[in-house]
């Protein structure tokens, strides 16, 4: 699409053959390239030309620390904290680039770049300039909402997540790569689903991946595909989920379950969106957009070497908290009797009125497992019942999730029990409490679940 107004971008690096490709791409693409040589040079033609965003080195001199380009940076921000900035940066640099992000930058490009990754970096951070810039009402409104953007999947009217669908709204229409965080059941992949159904990309595939249910030894396999005759078992060649995904959306659930070597994989195709399928040489490439959801502390898996900080920047481009179902109490009789409203459907029953003291109960609920857990409370409740409403005596078998058991009625007495026998039996517990859901066992018990995975192999505990 030909832009009506045309936007300049200073270019700043010391090779001339890099201001001249990066030239020639950008006026091919109607912007407005501004050629700057050395970091003086930068800060006085962005004061005179007022660019919309700054692409620039991080080196200056025969020196490679990027002390230099870090220093420019910093001048930038100083002179103006809004302004759009892109590093480029060769792969060995990749912990300066993270300095790079923590210090202000938006994005970063590795040396050599992918002209298409490349615009694509650009358009998006000029978008999400834009969007920051459009001053939007104060006053959050679902009517309002539902009536520009396709939401209608997700329920409620509480003020956190009319905020939520109000930052989807803005970004939506950007291939910026988004991190979904919350709880286990809080409607992550609903959040991922309103990203696609409301982007440019809708009409093409949103390829949805578990990360924690693929091991490590067939993680290039399913992601990146393979070629007939690359191992045993390849009796045909097999297309990779970022194949599969073209033109469209990836959402990459579970990300904080990820080792350390899939992680590394993960983060080269993420850089410029090219990979190879396991027993070929030739580099493929997928126009993608990422969106990554996790229920894990990313950053307290950083702190104990589990997640890569690299990684993490590559995919919190924006970053959508959801809150727990606790936190949003309000929203509870609605969703109530969506999901019954849904499940009467789904299994042919006539539609049974939910009372008022069956809601208030659902309301005044803790809901650990948040909306899944509501959900399978609900469902339950209406397969074992015969009356045409659900009332409180409908839920008379379902554990008070608000009300935990006196921790001195707990307490065992010293010697009655190993540490590992009470772990395992804790497992088992938790197993039978979530109807054997590894996601929600893993959050109950404070684990990832590869961890979850090794006590149970370590207990000989199988579902």
């Amino acid at each position: 699409m030909t832009k009506t107004i045309k936007e300049k971008i200073l270019i700043v690096d010391d090779d001339q053959s890099v201001i001249s490709t990066l030239s020639f791409l950008l006026k091919k693409n109607n912007y407005i390239p501004i050629a700057a040589y050395t970091p003086e040079q930068a800060l006085l033609f962005m004061e005179e030309h007022k660019p919309a965003l700054i692409i620039h080195d991080m080196n200056y001199s025969r020196q490679t620390s990027g002390a230099e380009g870090m220093e420019l940076l910093a001048n930038i921000r100083q002179a103006n904290a809004d302004i759009p900035v892109i590093l480029i940066t060769a792969w060995g640099s990749i912990d300066l680039a993270v300095s790079g992000i923590k210090a202000g930058a938006n994005d970063f490009i590795n040396k050599p770049w992918s002209n298409q990754r490349l615009l694509q970096v650009v358009a998006t951070a000029l978008e999400l300039r834009l969007n920051k810039s459009i001053k939007h009402k104060k006053e959050l409104n679902r009517q309002a909402l539902d009536q520009k953007y396709q939401f209608s999947p997700i329920i409620g009217k509480d003020e956190k997540l009319l905020q939520i669908l109000t930052t989807i709204g803005r970004i939506a229409a950007t291939d910026a790569s988004v991190l979904i965080l919350g709880e286990s059941g809080t409607g992550k992949e609903l959040i991922a689903n309103a990203i696609h159904q409301n982007s440019p990309r809708k009409k093409h595939p949103l390829v949805k991946v578990n990360l924690g249910g693929i091991p490590g030894s067939l993680f290039e396999s399913e992601m990146f595909g393979h070629v007939k005759g690359a191992f045993t078992d390849a009796k045909t060649d097999r297309m990779g989920r970022f194949e599969t995904a073209d033109n469209g959306t990836i959402f990459l659930d579970e990300i904080g379950d990820m080792d350390k070597s899939s992680q590394v994989k993960l983060l080269r195709v993420l850089q410029d969106q090219t990979f190879q399928a396991v027993g070929s040489s030739a580099n493929r490439r997928c126009n993608v957009r990422v969106v990554a959801a996790t229920n894990c502390d990313l950053q307290q898996l950083i702190a104990e070497n589990q997640f890569r900080e690299d990684l993490l920047y590559r995919l919190n481009l924006i970053t959508i908290t959801l809150p727990p179902l606790r936190e949003r109490r309000g929203d509870i009789p609605e969703i109530a009797q969506h999901v019954l409203t849904q499940v009467c459907q789904r299994y042919g029953i006539k539609m049974v009125r939910l009372t008022e003291d069956a809601q208030q109960w659902l309301t005044k609920q803790s809901w650990p497992g948040n909306i899944r857990q509501l959900t399978q409370t609900i469902e339950r409740a209406v397969l074992v019942n015969d009356n045409d409403e659900l009332d409180l005596q409908s839920f008379a078998d379902t554990e008070h999730i608000s009300e935990p058991k006196n921790p001195s009625s707990m307490e065992l007495p010293v010697g009655s029990m190993t540490l590992e026998e009470m772990e395992k039996n804790m497992i088992k517990q938790s197993l039978a409490q979530y109807n054997q859901n590894l996601t929600q066992v893993a959050s109950s018990l404070g684990l990832t679940r590869q961890a979850l995975y090794r006590r149970m192999e370590k207990y000989g505990i199988i579902i």
